[in-house]
């Protein structure tokens, strides 16, 4: 847990503006000083943690491609809390204090990591 000090404190060494310091910090909340309040913060959190229910997802296919994976299969996944338990789906849901209702939210998180898929080397 201690990754999210230590991102938070080699971005500000790095002079990143105070507010993406701040979203790394507050990213895991088992680690965080405090609760989650800003927009920053709340995307951070459901954008990196729907990432682990997607490859949970893909390889689950036959192919193992985030590619593959439809919206409506990370979206039903959501709702069965023993597929990928640790996954926590409150900070995913966290993506609705954006303005950006989940069903979006799971198309843009897919979309992006189909784009980088080549680089994520996803295997069982």
């Amino acid at each position: 847990m201690r990754h999210g000090p230590e991102g938070a404190a080699l971005l500000r060494s790095e002079g990143l503006p105070p507010e993406a310091v701040d979203a790394v910090l507050m990213h895991n909340e088992k680690a965080a000083p405090a609760e989650r309040s800003t927009l920053f913060q709340h995307a951070l959190a459901a954008g990196e943690t729907i990432t682990g229910l997607i490859f949970a997802v893909a390889l689950v296919y036959p192919d193992k491609k985030i590619s593959s994976v439809k919206t409506k299969s990370v979206v039903k996944r959501m709702k069965e809390k023993l597929f990928a338990a640790s996954v926590n789906r409150d900070a995913i849901m966290e993506c609705e204090k954006t303005g950006i209702p989940i069903n979006d939210f799971a198309e843009l998180a897919l979309k992006s990591l189909s784009e980088v898929e080549h680089t994520l080397q996803l295997t069982s």
